[in-house]
């Protein structure tokens, strides 16, 4: 079972009760081809995973999203991916570890002088697809990516890795000196292990927006989540992801902003 022994929680929640960032996929689109709707969601996350070009997005997407998130003090984060721009990243791929490193390097810096250009920075990284399934149990594609993080952001320096509770990819991250924030989906099956049901299984993604903000609220106030075997499974995390290409994305993680204010849980950035 995946389990949450080498990650770092971020800054700990006070006492007044429990604290949740709020995550999106945004910027994936390419040219005049949009597939999020950035503006919307940008008004309800309080972290934005940018698309850095190689499985979505482009320089003006980048740039924009980047301006956007700055004017509503939304946190930009460094989406990585493997170099798969025709399988918006899904696809497993074999890429040696100094290239891979050299690569999420390059998103990384490529979307950094966007971020300054508006005013803010990059403040986490997070990969996406096929990059963040295969870094959970592969210690070389984690170690690889936790390196191109290292050498983006410097000696000594700090740049938060947002993944899946007890990955390698966390491990690495926190062994190498940088903070491992765990998160969580409200919008995805998990496996009775921890991991998330591959999308290519049925009811990969959870169907109903009930269902979602059901899950959120589990996760964000119980830490725990129902597997699609019906058992219960301990998930710690410090951020919620909600998918940006989820039709309805917007207004979904709208419901979802409002349940957890409802119930007491506060959202605030984790960065």
């Amino acid at each position: 079972m995946i389990t949450s022994a080498h990650t770092s929680s971020g800054p700990a929640p006070d006492a007044s009760g429990p604290v949740i960032d709020l995550n999106a996929d945004l910027g994936e689109g390419f040219g005049r081809w949009t597939l999020t709707d950035d503006e919307a969601l940008l008004t309800v996350v309080t972290s934005a995973n940018v698309a850095c070009g190689f499985h979505a997005g482009d320089p003006s997407i980048m740039r924009r999203v980047c301006e956007l998130a700055a004017e509503r003090g939304v946190r930009i984060g460094a989406q990585v991916s493997y170099r798969d721009l025709a399988g918006f990243g899904r696809r497993a791929m074999e890429v040696p570890p100094r290239e891979l490193a050299a690569e999420v390097a390059y998103q990384i810096g490529a979307l950094e002088v966007f971020a300054r250009a508006a005013g803010s920075r990059v403040s986490y990284v997070k990969p996406h697809g096929a990059l963040y399934n295969r870094t959970v149990h592969d210690a070389a594609q984690a170690a690889a990516v936790v390196a191109g993080v290292r050498l983006s952001a410097g000696p000594g320096a700090d740049l938060p890795v947002l993944g899946l509770p007890g990955s390698l990819l966390l491990a690495a991250a926190a062994e190498a000196g940088l903070s491992a924030v765990p998160e969580a989906f409200a919008d995805r099956a998990y496996a009775p292990g921890g991991t998330l049901v591959p999308r290519d299984r049925p009811n990969a993604v959870l169907g109903t927006p009930g269902a979602v903000v059901a899950q959120a609220l589990a996760l964000a106030s119980g830490g725990a989540v129902t597997a699609v075997d019906g058992s219960r499974v301990p998930v710690a995390a410090r951020s919620l992801c909600l998918h940006g290409d989820t039709p309805g994305a917007a207004d979904l993680a709208l419901r979802v902003r409002e349940a957890l204010s409802g119930a007491g849980i506060r959202v605030e950035a984790f960065a």
